[in-house]
């Protein structure tokens, strides 16, 4: 079922608008993630251990999230290639069939390359109209031009499809516009910073001057386009205009408060949504989940870490908690 723009209301458009260009803001917080590189690292040892976790009599599921959790993705991949050297098994089959749940769904996304991470969730999105807007908008809007180039080949190479047929055939209007501006707009920045130009199409350079002319008129270009077919006015606005610009706007946040609010939202809901829980924390344990926890803290006056003890129940909450490291005092 294709995701409409009919649920695309003035406050739904200006709150997607407003987290374009979150990639670009990523760097200023250099890798304040909660999982690093680990210094005693034996892949020999992992992989064994691993081992053992499966096969002994009943799972060891504390063992499984201790070390995958305390791994960075690198050295989750070292550990996969050894545990099929080792045992002609494929580690991530292997887990799957031992595990179940959501714990089951958490150690499979560890175990995939950040790239193939992204392309499924954005796929599955874009299948299922009730998420498509927060998911797509998430991985296109967040994800540097390099990331999000390597999402969009092991989409086409995994799906057998390009993305931006799935865009065009599973949305429409304002949504299909905004994703496809997206996607083409990455690629040209990607492109410009390789040829140390903007790309033809791509967003405006940056040239170190502010013209505070061009920001009001922006503003209020915006604030007229509030109603129904308005696209033509923000679409090529917040695609094109280079992040700074948008930043001098007000129309941008950053990175972190917006994860913050959206694992605040997933954890409000009667039955905690662990698609987005899982999707946010391990997407961004290793670049700028300390940020997000002082975000949260900071806006809704309790930890991420207390909040996830208290909404998360069975096998996935260790995991989940390890993932998010410690509590903010």
């Amino acid at each position: 079922m294709s995701a409409s723009a009919g649920k695309m209301g003035p406050s739904l458009t200006q709150e997607i608008l407003s987290h374009l260009g979150l990639a670009s803001k990523t760097a200023a917080w250099g890798t304040l993630g909660t999982l690093r590189t680990f210094l005693n690292f034996s892949v020999d040892k992992d992989a064994q251990r691993l081992l053992r976790a499966i096969t002994g009599q009943g799972v060891d599921r504390s063992a499984i999230v201790d070390v995958l959790t305390n791994r960075s993705r690198e050295q989750r991949q070292l550990i996969s290639r050894a545990f099929q050297e080792r045992t002609q098994q494929d580690l991530l089959k292997s887990l799957q069939a031992a595990l179940s749940g959501n714990l089951e769904r958490i150690v499979m996304a560890l175990l995939q390359p950040t790239a193939q991470f992204d392309a499924q969730e954005l796929r599955t999105a874009l299948k299922a109209s009730d998420s498509a807007v927060d998911v797509a908008i998430e991985i296109l809007a967040t994800r540097t031009p390099p990331q999000l180039q390597e999402c969009l080949a092991v989409y086409k190479h995994d799906f057998q499809v390009e993305a931006v047929d799935d865009i065009t055939s599973e949305t429409n209007g304002i949504l299909q516009d905004l994703l496809l501006a997206l996607v083409k707009v990455r690629r040209t920045d990607l492109q410009g910073r390789e040829s140390h130009s903007p790309g033809k199409g791509g967003r405006d350079s940056y040239s170190g001057i502010i013209d505070y002319n061009l920001a009001e008129q922006d503003v209020r270009a915006l604030q007229r386009a509030e109603g129904p077919s308005t696209e033509e006015t923000w679409v090529p606005l917040f695609t094109q205009r280079n992040p700074e610009h948008l930043i001098r706007a007000s129309v941008i946040k950053n990175t972190p408060l917006y994860f913050a609010d959206k694992l605040h939202q997933a954890l409000q809901e009667t039955e905690p949504n662990y698609q987005v829980l899982i999707r946010i924390l391990i997407s961004r344990c290793e670049t700028d989940l300390l940020s997000i926890r002082a975000e949260f803290k900071k806006k809704f006056g309790k930890s991420l870490y207390s909040s996830l003890q208290d909404a998360v129940k069975g096998d996935c909450q260790s995991a989940l908690l390890a993932l998010c490291r410690a509590e903010d005092v």
